[in-house]
């Protein structure tokens, strides 16, 4: 049987993806699966930048919140729940849309990367997780019937959406959810080792007044956002856009191709 169609969007943190796949959703009747390492825990909603409950109830999104924060999860879970999610979208007639900035989980998807069984316990970020196969890997044929769509923003713009982010995240109470993650599961689980959770750590320890704090948050999303952009720049399968309006095209010649 052919792949079901399957829409991604890739790029860096702030880029405009939520919003774009949100707009594709509603054009092409699609549902959203999220593909991020973060948003898949519960209690982590401010800091995550996780869809809004109202674009949840807008459209569908699958993996988000299926997880509690203090618990291990890797990147072969996350592969088989995102086939299962692909096939349940499919099923209903509707159109898959993985959308996220965690390459390694998009990867493992879309190169259908292969895992051992002792990888379900380790660290879902390193991939050394991947079972030793020199068959893995982006010299692995692409999925069929799978359009990649990058978006792409010249630095002093993103920097800029970061900057607007940040704020809002701290006006929305990012430092209360924070304190609220740490005091359930404890400073040390993965999760909020991450350099923009540890600057709020030190705001709370009044090691950093909330000005530093933010501005140590906004940096560590820009050093995340350039990781973001190598990782995707291995693959030449993506196609990237500055323009929103360009995606809507990309996407319109893909699904007239397949019918």
């Amino acid at each position: 049987m052919a792949a079901e169609p399957l829409i991604v969007i890739v790029g860096e943190t702030a880029s405009g993806k939520s919003a774009l796949a949100m707009d594709l959703a509603k054009r092409f009747d699609g549902e959203i699966i999220c593909a991020d390492s973060r948003t898949v825990y519960k209690d982590m909603d401010i800091g995550t930048a996780k869809p809004s409950k109202l674009d949840q109830k807008k459209i569908p999104h699958y993996l988000l919140d299926i997880i509690e924060a203090g618990q291990p999860f890797t990147v072969a879970e996350f592969k088989r729940l995102a086939h299962e999610a692909i096939q349940d979208i499919s099923k209903k007639g509707k159109l898959p849309i993985m959308v996220g900035g965690s390459g390694l989980y998009v990867d493992s998807v879309i190169f259908d990367y292969q895992f051992s069984e002792k990888s379900r316990s380790k660290d879902p970020k390193n991939p050394r997780h991947l079972k030793p196969n020199p068959d893995h890997g982006l010299d692995k044929k692409l999925r069929p019937n799978t359009l990649i769509i990058g978006l792409k923003l010249d630095r002093d713009e993103l920097q800029k959406r970061i900057t607007k982010r940040v704020g809002q995240m701290f006006s929305n109470g990012l430092i209360d959810e924070a304190k609220n993650l740490g005091n359930k599961y404890g400073w040390e689980i993965e999760v909020l080792k991450t350099p923009g959770y540890k600057a709020l750590r030190r705001y709370l320890n009044n090691e950093l007044n909330v000005t530093e704090a933010k501005e140590l948050f906004i940096r560590s999303d820009m050093q995340l956002a350039k990781k973001q952009r190598t990782w995707f720049k291995r693959n030449n399968s993506i196609q990237w856009v500055s323009d929103p309006i360009k995606a809507v095209d990309l996407a319109t010649t893909f699904l007239n191709k397949l019918q």
